[in-house]
């Protein structure tokens, strides 16, 4: 059985290569426009869409935080589904949530996840990622989009999982090394909620996004 500190190391790595996953380039898939209908077309696009801008701001390049969270906000969240991510987080505690608690968790977990988080796109290198044939029937409604991460060190790992919406496909969660976003959250809030109930969570969730807005970013 992993150790918390293991999940959390695995955690980090998963949603750092979330972000760099989505900005790394596709080899000759990015010599056409990606299809946006289908859901590796639209990982594609948001692939050559964000590495675009990155490569025409030299601030994010030089690691300048707000610019880089400007930019995760504006070109990676509207391709997910956060509130999907916050409810199966959060399990059957979601249902006892009132609406405005469940608004407050969502947005509080989206800005912890950019913020914690969105320094990778300014430690990317020479990585590159490799698309795995997708196994999927034309009518289904959820999807795994496997691919692998290599650069330095050992190929990595990392699947995304997207649900078709009536707007578009959208991810909701990811794997790397055998660890799920999802999961490795759900233990965390689970304990904040019989600690300190439904309120105490959103409080954590406050504190800890004012601690990280607060912080220096690291050299």
């Amino acid at each position: 059985m992993k150790s918390r500190k293991t999940i959390q190391k695995n955690l980090t790595s998963s949603i750092f290569s979330l972000v760099a996953g989505l900005l790394l380039v596709v080899g000759t898939a990015m010599a056409q426009t990606p299809d946006q209908s289908t859901p590796d077309g639209l990982i594609k696009f948001v692939v050559s869409d964000v590495m675009a801008s990155v490569k025409a701001d030299p601030e994010i390049q030089k690691g300048n935080i707000p610019r880089v969270v400007d930019l995760v906000d504006k070109k990676i969240v509207p391709y997910t589904d956060m509130r999907r991510t916050t409810e199966m987080a959060m399990g059957p505690n979601w249902k006892k949530a009132t609406p405005e608690q469940q608004t407050q968790l969502v947005a509080e977990f989206n800005t912890l996840l950019i913020r914690t988080y969105s320094g990778a796109l300014s430690q990317l290198r020479d990585q590159t990622i490799q698309f795995k044939p997708l196994r999927a029937a034309p009518d289904d409604k959820e999807v795994t989009v496997k691919t692998v991460v290599l650069g330095r060190g050992d190929p990595v790992a990392l699947d995304y999982r997207l649900e078709k919406t009536a707007n578009g496909w959208k991810v909701y969660d990811m794997n790397i090394m055998g660890v799920w976003l999802i999961e490795a959250y759900r233990n965390q809030f689970a304990n904040q909620i019989s600690q300190n109930g439904i309120e105490g969570l959103v409080k954590f969730l406050q504190d800890r996004n004012k601690q990280l807005a607060a912080a220096k970013p690291a050299n």
